[in-house]
């Protein structure tokens, strides 16, 4: 019995290391093509945690206080992801000439809005906030000191393109200037 199931895995083995392994797909600049990534039901529960995971680690090493999660801004950014699809551009004002304050307001928060990022890919968040980390106007809205709460949202189209709001907020409303080009009322820029 012992040579006949040891036969067999080595039939297994044989046979696996047979297959031919599988090719990237190369686009037309001789680069592979980016696989796009998948959002699935068990993770649409975790992209939350692992974003406000990794954005509390990158202020922790430069002393900054954690940020929470905020429901308001949370739907905030996902009105927007979606209506960014909807547009099928990545910009900061909705179809209704909304802004990122009239977009927070509306959903009933009345803190101060600190910035927004904004995004179009076919990356998982992580990728997506390393992106934005690298730019000084994105990272500026995820490291403010000021920030204290933040709201993520996504919409994945079936291509499997992926659009990406980040909303930051402190709890108090005082006029600010935004990082990312816009200010609040009474910001003066």
């Amino acid at each position: 019995m012992l040579k006949l199931s040891t036969l067999a895995l080595v039939s297994v083995l044989a046979l696996a290391a047979c297959q031919q392994p599988q090719q990237t797909q190369l686009g037309p600049d001789g680069q592979p093509l980016p696989v796009a990534y998948k959002i699935t039901p068990r993770e649409e529960a975790q992209i939350p945690g692992r974003i406000l995971g990794q954005i509390n680690a990158l202020r922790a090493n430069v002393a900054a206080a954690p940020m929470v999660q905020n429901p308001m801004l949370d739907a905030a950014a996902k009105a927007h992801a979606r209506d960014m699809a909807a547009q099928n551009r990545a910009w900061h004002f909705g179809s209704d000439g909304s802004s990122p304050l009239d977009r927070i307001r509306r959903n009933g928060y009345m803190g101060h809005l600190i910035g927004e990022n904004i995004s179009e890919t076919y990356e998982n968040e992580i990728a997506t906030l390393n992106a934005w980390m690298q730019t000084r106007d994105t990272r500026d809205v995820v490291m403010d000191p000021r920030a204290t709460e933040l709201g993520v949202g996504w919409y994945q189209e079936p291509s499997g393109k992926i659009w990406w709001v980040l909303i930051t907020g402190g709890a108090t409303a005082t006029p600010t200037t935004m990082a990312g080009g816009f200010a609040a009322p009474g910001a003066g820029i």
